[in-house]
């Protein structure tokens, strides 16, 4: 439904429909629970945590190996910035998917194409992302410490990394 639909409908309602909507919104859907979780307590370090653990957890759980998927490990963000996080914040994230992603070639070895693929666009949007909010100088060190971290993978990783990094620095 267009939000257009949605806000004329809405502006229909009581204060005690809207209420009473939003309660039900918040009971059916974990995201709106969620959100309204970070809405209210402003609880941005909770949630980070949160997404980091899943992002962790990929590359190494708790019990068991690794499983990797990317897919998961994107989706962590992906599932934060649909909370409204501060853009500080997620770049936070996706810079610790990125060092994670690191540290995990640096302990098993190289990976393939797709993996690296995958951090240099996540590294880069990060990038991208702390330069529009105006913070690059609170995480230059964590950007430049991950390219240093690449100076042994293969795949043309570093050059990539160091490349996006004096893009912006």
């Amino acid at each position: 439904m267009p939000t257009k639909n949605l806000k004329n409908i809405l502006n229909t309602f009581t204060k005690e429909q809207l209420v009473k909507h939003i309660i039900e919104l918040d009971k059916k859907y974990k995201s709106v629970q969620e959100y309204h979780h970070v809405f209210v307590n402003n609880d941005i370090d909770g949630v980070l945590s949160k997404y980091k653990k899943q992002i962790q957890n990929e590359f190494y759980p708790a019990r068991g190996l690794p499983k990797m998927r990317l897919s998961v490990a994107r989706k962590a963000i992906t599932e934060a910035k649909k909370l409204g996080l501060p853009d500080e914040a997620m770049a936070d994230l996706m810079l610790f998917y990125v060092e994670t992603g690191v540290e995990f070639t640096n302990d098993f070895g190289d990976i393939d194409e797709a993996f690296y693929s995958s951090m240099e666009t996540m590294y880069l949007r990060a990038l991208e992302l702390m330069n529009k909010a105006g913070v690059l100088n609170k995480f230059e060190t964590r950007a430049k410490e991950i390219v240093d971290n690449t100076m042994n993978i293969g795949w043309g990783f570093h050059d990539t990394l160091g490349d996006y990094f004096f893009q912006f620095y």
